[in-house]
């Protein structure tokens, strides 16, 4: 029990779906991480859309310092937060990313 095998494949995208910057992780390790360690993030600049696991006050603001304003839905015990309609609509296109991994599984 607990124990994880195997590995996680963190993407950084763009809008067409070219792939900006990569990193692999082991499984236990948390999704915030990557996102912490400043080679991974360093040419990145705007907004990164992520899901619930990248959620934390302190990564949005650690990442806010270096120009990066990190988005993501809430949960639902949390307040709700003012959120432009581009940013929610931009949330719910998870196909690009889906089309992304796809193609990788394809292809590796």
């Amino acid at each position: 029990m607990c124990w994880f095998y195997g590995f996680k494949l963190h993407l950084i995208i763009n809008d067409k779906g070219e792939v900006l910057n990569f990193v692999i992780t082991q499984a236990n390790v948390d999704d915030r991480e990557p996102l912490k360690n400043p080679k991974f993030v360093n040419k990145i600049k705007g907004k990164i859309y992520a899901d619930i696991g990248y959620i934390g006050r302190k990564l949005t603001e650690l990442l806010f310092i270096d120009g990066l304003h990190l988005i993501t839905s809430i949960r639902n015990n949390m307040k709700n937060v003012l959120m432009e309609l581009k940013d929610k609509i931009l949330l719910r296109k998870r196909s690009v990313i889906e089309t992304v991994n796809d193609e990788l599984k394809n292809m590796c």
